[in-house]
């Protein structure tokens, strides 16, 4: 992930010289907002989930770090963490490879904007993820109260591509955030980007 940078933005505490390492603090980047509806799909749930232009921008960020993953040897997943404003707060990516495989992106953020921001800057912000959120992942945003999650790719599409990769089943079952988290709001997946995934996730178990 590189080194750490501290964000140059008012509502948090520049006090505290400590970054959870292995995550990566972004400086302030208002992204704008300038169409509705890039892609809308059905949620397990039967209703409509949207994702803006704003909210693929961002994904389009985690598939990068998703690739710098897959790059480093590591499963390609990556995450952002996004205030209230559209400021990018920290990033991360998947980390596992050294042997702790809880070393998921979206359970660091968690852990960051604990130690980083309060209850009402948690409940406002949004985790961006290249994977659906895997059921430790979904628990570790519900109890730290972190506000939306969109996703470029659905635990059902990755269990259906290593399905079809021939990959054994992991040792916690995939589930959909609802299942484990019913109260967070939840977005995705992003048409193109998802294919995008499927792809790094290729190259991870049938490289060349």
């Amino acid at each position: 992930m590189g080194g750490h940078r501290q964000p140059d933005d008012a509502g948090l505490d520049h006090s505290d010289p400590h970054v959870d390492e292995g995550v990566t603090i972004e400086p302030p980047a208002t992204l704008p907002v300038d169409g509705k509806a890039v892609a809308s799909v059905v949620g397990a749930l039967g209703q409509d989930r949207f994702v803006d232009d704003r909210d693929v921008n961002l994904l389009r960020r985690c598939v990068e770090l998703a690739a710098e993953a897959l790059a480093a040897g590591d499963e390609p997943f990556g995450s952002v963490l996004v205030g209230a404003e559209g400021r990018v707060l920290a990033e991360d990516r998947n980390r596992v490879a050294g042997g702790d495989h809880t070393r998921h992106p979206e359970f660091a953020l968690a852990r960051w904007a604990a130690d980083h921001l309060t209850p009402a800057e948690r409940a406002a912000a949004t985790v961006y993820t290249s994977g659906e959120h895997c059921p430790m992942c979904a628990a570790a945003h519900a109890w730290v109260g972190l506000g939306r999650i969109v996703y470029a790719s659905s635990a059902e599409q990755l269990a259906s591509w290593l399905r079809a990769l021939g990959v054994p089943p992991p040792p916690v079952r995939m589930l959909p955030i609802p299942d484990v988290a019913p109260g967070v709001a939840v977005e995705g997946p992003a048409p193109g980007l998802a294919e995008q995934v499927r792809d790094l996730h290729r190259r991870f178990h049938q490289p060349a």
